[in-house]
């Protein structure tokens, strides 16, 4: 019996060619949920920029001595933009708006892994997202009725928003081949930084030359589109695909048969629950996702009252750092399947390396953006890198749940729920970082978010270095068995 590569830990040497790329309905189905986590993102994010403009400066106690001067303000604002409501919401106020949605999204990571194995995840991941888009075009009316209101609304965006990765990975587990699951996957989730880009700075242009409010109906909007299109063009397997060509169904399908067949169908919680593989996914996930939603909720408001920076160049310079981190994710996703193919580096080493990477680089840098004072270009800059390194992870620990479990039955019986379970872990810092971060940093003094910046960067470097330990890139006793080759 023929050995696995070394590079490729357990594929077979047996692989059906591969289909071409172009036109192909696996990439086609990356660029259409590329901007499914574009829409996702793009309405997570759009409140931490319209929050800045919808403040009565004059009365929360933003204003601090202690803050930079102000940047020039360009062209002057147009009058007619000024119409919306303002309110005069305090920091801990303001830290719980921007939290709420997290206590929603914690709700659904589990769910979603098990009803997109047992309903298919096309429709959970659509209905889920247009769910979102729903609550955020009633945005502006929640928070008319009182922050109580848009609390509420924001927990139910996250509600609908907590299904999208767990269903989109058990969709892989049925389209994407072992050698192009770096590619693939990292494509679908760099949305998901590409909302980020795109909607911050448009945030601050709509903010600056219309209102907020038009913040939530312009990306509800894009939101509605998208809906439309994912319900026409996608399936939930090659199986069911109607525009498939054959030889690309025979690919995606022969490649993942040749990999292991799972043990059972029913789900070993328990054993699950003990893997320690599956647990450095966890630690890692939790402690890269501390500094990313810190940064992702509370960065604009610290352009504001740290940097001084005007609403419309808010946003802009705001979306830099997350621009960095869509093109690197999109490297990194390259790199990997790259050192993969060529035999010289084994699964586990580099998702370990993009891993360490993407999670000590930040932490230096985002330390390092503490101590630059007013210094606003130094400061954008170390902001800009740190992020931009954060985009490797999509590569490392983020894709690890399909290295551990990947056969086709057996990801789709575990790789949602196991991306469910870490999400889950990695959804408590974005419900207690912006309201830690926000109590921290009261007055808006440079000693305060400091210290922001150093705790963010301490559980980034644990852990990196707990994934190191802990971390693997071998198949799970749990998830599989050696099964009889599949002919293709």
């Amino acid at each position: 019996t023929s050995q696995p590569r070394h590079g490729t830990d357990h594929l077979s040497l047996s692989s059906p060619p591969p289909a071409p790329a172009c036109c192909s309905s696996r990439y086609g189905l990356a660029l259409l949920s590329c901007y499914g986590f574009f829409v996702a993102y793009a309405l997570r994010v759009n409140l931490s920029v319209a929050m800045v403009d919808m403040l009565n400066a004059n009365r929360t106690g933003n204003v601090s001595p202690s803050l930079c001067p102000a940047r020039s303000e360009g062209p002057a604002r147009p009058i007619h933009n000024r119409s919306a409501a303002l309110y005069d919401w305090d920091s801990e106020t303001q830290g719980w708006i921007l939290g709420s949605f997290f206590y929603g999204y914690i709700l659904t990571q589990i769910p979603g892994g098990y009803l997109a194995r047992r309903y298919g995840a096309k429709w959970l991941l659509g209905l889920g997202i247009l769910g979102t888009v729903v609550f955020t075009l009633l945005t502006p009316l929640a928070a008319d009725l009182g922050a109580g209101y848009l609390i509420a609304v924001r927990i139910l965006e996250g509600v609908g928003e907590g299904v999208t990765f767990p269903a989109m990975h058990a969709m892989w587990a049925s389209w994407a081949p072992p050698l192009e699951r770096s590619r693939l996957v990292t494509i679908s989730y760099a949305g998901a930084q590409l909302g980020t880009v795109v909607a911050l700075p448009l945030s601050g242009q709509i903010c600056f030359y219309l209102d907020w409010t038009y913040v939530f109906y312009v990306f509800g909007a894009v939101g509605l589109l998208w809906f439309l299109l994912w319900t026409l063009l996608v399936s939930d397997g090659p199986d069911s695909h109607r525009r498939i060509s054959p030889q690309e169904k025979r690919y995606i399908t022969c490649s993942l048969k040749n990999e292991l067949s799972p043990s059972s169908d029913r789900i070993p919680w328990g054993s699950i629950c003990r893997s320690m593989s599956l647990w450095a996914i966890v630690v890692a996930h939790f402690s890269y996702n501390w500094t990313f939603y810190t940064l992702l909720t509370l960065l604009p408001t610290y352009m504001s009252n740290i940097l001084g920076f005007s609403i419309q160049q808010n946003g802009m310079l705001s979306a830099l750092p997350y621009l960095g981190c869509w093109l690197m994710a999109l490297l990194g996703g390259q790199v990997a399947d790259r050192l993969r193919e060529t035999c010289l580096f084994s699964t586990a080493t580099v998702r370990k390396a993009l891993s360490v990477t993407g999670m000590v680089g930040p932490a230096v840098f985002l330390l390092a953006t503490g101590y630059t004072g007013c210094n606003y270009i130094l400061a954008v800059v170390f902001l800009t890198v740190s992020s931009s390194l954060g985009g490797l992870t999509a590569s490392g620990f983020n894709i690890n749940h399909l290295d551990i479990a990947p056969s086709v039955l057996a990801a789709e019986a575990y790789a949602g729920i196991l991306l469910g379970i870490t999400n889950s872990f990695a959804t408590i810092p974005g419900m207690v970082g912006p309201v830690i971060a926000r109590a921290l940093t009261r007055y808006n003094t440079l000693q305060e978010w400091q210290t922001v910046f150093l705790i963010s960067a301490g559980i980034n470097v644990f852990g990196a270095v707990f994934y190191t330990v802990f971390g693997t890139g071998e198949v799970q006793p749990w998830a599989a068995r050696k099964g009889r080759g599949h002919s293709c």
